[in-house]
């Protein structure tokens, strides 16, 4: 008789707005611990509450140390059937953007040319004076891809994120088919591994808003 393993399904949340209405954009990792403003805080509840319409129940949730993320699992899980405690992920943490941290995207580009920052978009190579790692965040994301068991729920950043879509060839041959492979703020995606085979099942969704 052969076994059929249940399969394993990553929910991957960025987590809610750090900037308000209006105020412009920055690039800000690891180095700037910013908490949610009230937009963020109503983007984590509506995915909590999306998730609880759809009844789902994490087995585990994993979520990056900085104050964006844990507050906006722990406003998700709020809403939530009582479950898991929240893990703290190291390797979820968001990326260092060393000099550029706290920049606006035009300041970015000054510095480090459109080129450099479209290979990182793209291909994962960080810009010179950024800290990312890439081998342990992949080799990260494919452990837990091989040893997971259940619905695990991940809350992070979009720079962090990214590396799932990488981990895997056949996801990275998907992601390549994706309008986008950011994850906005208060958005989710899904990657289901089943018989050993990973699928980007969703990806750049928030509650509320049509397919993308």
């Amino acid at each position: 008789m052969t076994l059929t393993l249940a399969p394993t399904i990553l929910t991957i949340v960025r987590h809610g707005d750090t900037f308000f209405p209006g105020e412009p954009p920055r690039r800000i990792g690891a180095r700037t611990d910013l908490p949610l403003v009230a937009s963020g805080e109503a983007q984590a509840r509506a995915l909590g509450a999306a998730f609880a319409g759809e009844r789902i129940a994490f087995d585990r949730v994993l979520a990056a140390p900085l104050r964006r993320t844990q507050a906006t699992a722990e406003l998700m899980l709020g809403l939530l059937p009582a479950g898991s405690a929240i893990e703290t992920a190291a390797w979820l943490a968001e990326i260092d953007h060393g000099p550029d941290e706290g920049q606006s995207e035009d300041a970015v580009l000054a510095r480090i040319g459109p080129e450099a920052l479209a290979r990182w978009n793209e291909d994962l190579a960080a810009p010179p004076g950024w800290t990312v790692d890439a081998p342990a965040r992949l080799e990260a994301w494919r452990t837990l891809m091989v040893t997971g068991r259940g619905h695990l729920l991940l809350v992070t950043s979009n720079g962090a994120a990214r590396f799932a879509l990488h981990a895997d060839p056949a996801l990275a041959r998907q992601a390549s088919a994706l309008a986008s492979r950011r994850l906005r703020t208060g958005a989710w995606g899904r990657i289901v591994v089943a018989d050993g085979a990973a699928r980007i099942a969703a990806w750049d969704r928030r509650p509320g808003e049509a397919q993308r």
